[in-house]
């Protein structure tokens, strides 16, 4: 795999995904000044204002911005789909900073819900973009130790254009788009998953509504959500200065507490330099 890697990037040679610069080494598809800047974020609560009713509590990586913006377009809509790895290694740390968070660790068992692509942004990416992610997560936390698993027990169907509704208009069309799955429903409660910690996984939080309609639909499925995690959060849906410095201290307290969150600098370090 890795050398596969490397060498598609000398044969099929592409600008860093990150920051858009040409003709430089690149690692999986970014250069080393982005994967220094990726390495560097660290997980902190996202909070929309107002957060909309249903709303989980959200953890994010970064701003949606500067490299990891770029990360994301880059594989999302220009089907760089190599950037899957990483990227999914950082949504592997989100996650479990938020199962933490939740009073979960490596001991207890970790479902990962992705949130559900329709089935034509399934074909206009080659693919659910989410579902890819959520199993390169969950291969970094297994081999961080912990018991995690991906669990896909809804389905999304068309919705309007949400950049011409208010929240509570995204809100509405968002769970009305979602239906459950109930085969997938049954299979899961014939499994521990009940008992599981459970975190809605998506790309980017905004309103919060889509994150919030999945947790009220598998609420109804008598699903217990724990939390949700993103890989990165628009700037304006940041919670305060004062929550994000108390989240961090958190998070430094504990690093004191045998768990391992997974970091991304096996997937690129190596020939970034």
């Amino acid at each position: 795999m890795e050398l596969v890697a490397a060498l598609a990037d000398l044969v099929l040679p592409s600008a860093c995904a990150g920051c858009g610069a040409e003709r430089v080494p690149l690692r999986f598809g970014a250069c080393a000044e982005c994967v220094a800047a990726l390495e560097a974020l660290t997980p902190f609560p996202a909070v929309p204002v107002p957060p909309p009713p249903g709303m989980p509590p959200c953890t994010a990586v970064g701003a949606y911005a500067g490299p990891l913006r770029g990360a994301l377009l880059a594989y999302k809509e220009r089907g760089r789909h190599r950037l899957a790895r990483p990227l999914g290694a950082l949504l592997a740390g989100s996650v479990a900073a938020a199962a933490v968070r939740g009073g979960g660790g490596p001991g207890v068992p970790l479902l990962l819900v992705p949130v559900p692509s329709t089935a034509s942004a399934v074909r206009a990416r080659h693919g659910d973009h989410m579902a890819r992610l959520a199993a390169h997560a969950v291969r970094r936390l297994r081999e961080n130790g912990w018991q995690a698993d991906v669990h896909r027990p809804l389905r999304a169907l068309p919705k309007p254009d949400a950049t011409t509704l208010d929240a509570p208009g995204r809100l509405a069309a968002a769970e009305s788009s979602l239906t459950i799955r109930r085969a997938r429903i049954r299979v899961s409660r014939r499994r521990p998953t009940m008992r599981s910690t459970l975190i809605v996984v998506d790309d980017i939080v905004t309103t919060g509504a889509t994150l919030a309609a999945v947790t009220n639909r598998l609420t109804e499925a008598n699903m217990q959500v724990t939390g949700a995690a993103t890989l990165a959060a628009t700037r304006l849906r940041w919670a305060g200065p004062a929550r994000q410095g108390d989240f961090r201290r958190m998070s430094r307290q504990g690093s004191k507490v045998p768990v391992s969150v997974p970091q991304m600098r096996g997937d690129y370090r190596a020939s970034a330099r």
